[in-house]
């Protein structure tokens, strides 16, 4: 089975993937992942290659096209990331994790050790630029949710409720 979780930042896409990943003894590969792996293929420490990756838009395609490579040549892999519904078009679930900006701030400034107004404007600024690239990129507007499955609300669902509702996709999707 082959399963993408998406969704932005604070949204709650590493916590469910990771548990799908345990639950059903799938690979786990996430964007974060792939991009620490190009790292070191470029000998690089991680804030090197992120400037890096800042000054060569390439980074992106490298980052996006191997998460799409992994995904759509294993068949017992959750592969998490912003694209990953997009770009791993052979998986099995696509799901699609959301939340306020208030919400996923206060998650992003608990874990990030920032205070909810930075984390709410950082987070802002970096949507604005993902969306940006991923449409100059790929001509994908990242809001739109039609290649998605299932499209749920991580503020309304914890991880414990959200992950029932996947079981249950995916005990109907092995019927």
């Amino acid at each position: 089975m082959r399963i993408t979780v998406s969704g932005p930042p604070g949204s709650g896409t590493t916590s469910l993937a990771r548990y799908l990943a345990g639950k059903y003894d799938l690979r786990f590969i996430s964007a974060g992942e792939v991009f620490r792996q190009l790292a070191q293929e470029h000998e690089m420490d991680l804030a090197a290659f992120g400037e890096y990756a800042k000054s060569d838009p390439s980074v992106d395609r490298m980052i996006d096209e191997r998460q799409k490579e992994i995904g759509e040549d294993s068949e017992s892999i959750v592969v998490e990331g912003r694209l990953s519904g997009w770009m791993v078009g052979n998986a099995d679930l696509k799901i699609w994790l959301n939340a306020s900006l208030e919400c996923r701030a206060r998650r992003i400034a608990g874990r990030d050790d920032l205070t909810e107004e930075a984390a709410r404007e950082r987070t802002r600024e970096r949507q604005q630029c993902e969306a940006a690239r991923y449409q100059a990129y790929y001509t994908i507007d990242i809001n739109d949710c039609s290649p998605y499955d299932l499209v749920l609300s991580s503020e309304t669902f914890g991880v414990e409720d959200l992950a029932a509702i996947v079981d249950t996709a995916i005990a109907c999707l092995r019927e």
